[in-house]
């Protein structure tokens, strides 16, 4: 049941920040926490994946902020949403034997995380009465809620 749970809450981070989901799944590989070796996700816990996936979370912290940015709710970023939920879901249903049920998951918590993150944002930034704020909190949330997903992986 824990690993169903940390997928759907892996999830739910793809769904508010889609990149940091995948770069804490496969820090989590690296350091030997996700054991992925022998699965069509094991790339995830090669030596240079999660530099390269920190580096465009990173990207994608700064460009969430930015004016020009499109709602996460057009279809090609929800897209992009489920599946990085559905892949880092995966990946930390595999250990256990719930791959699929992990995907699954992932894919359920990057719809909550996408709407309910948008619908939490809005509500923030009228109170805040400025969006950065806003986006702040929801940065620390989804690093931190990451944290807490491959954390119980331990």
């Amino acid at each position: 049941m824990l690993p169903l749970l940390a997928a759907l809450l892996i999830g739910l981070v793809a769904g508010l920040r889609s990149m940091t989901a995948p770069a804490a799944v496969s820090w989590a590989a690296q350091l030997g926490w996700l054991d992925l070796e022998g699965s069509w996700l094991a790339f995830l816990g090669y030596a240079w994946t999660p530099v390269i996936l920190t580096a465009l979370a990173a990207l994608e912290l700064v460009g969430d902020k930015l004016p020009q940015t499109p709602s996460r709710k057009v279809p090609h970023a929800f897209a992009a949403r489920i599946v990085s939920g559905a892949i880092s879901g995966a990946a930390i249903g595999f250990p256990a034997g719930v791959t699929t049920f992990g995907l699954l998951a992932g894919v359920a918590g990057a719809v909550l995380g996408t709407l309910g993150g948008a619908a939490a944002r809005a509500r923030l930034a009228a109170a805040f009465g400025r969006d950065m704020p806003a986006a702040l909190v929801e940065d620390v949330a989804a690093v931190g809620v990451a944290a807490i997903a491959v954390g119980a992986l331990l």
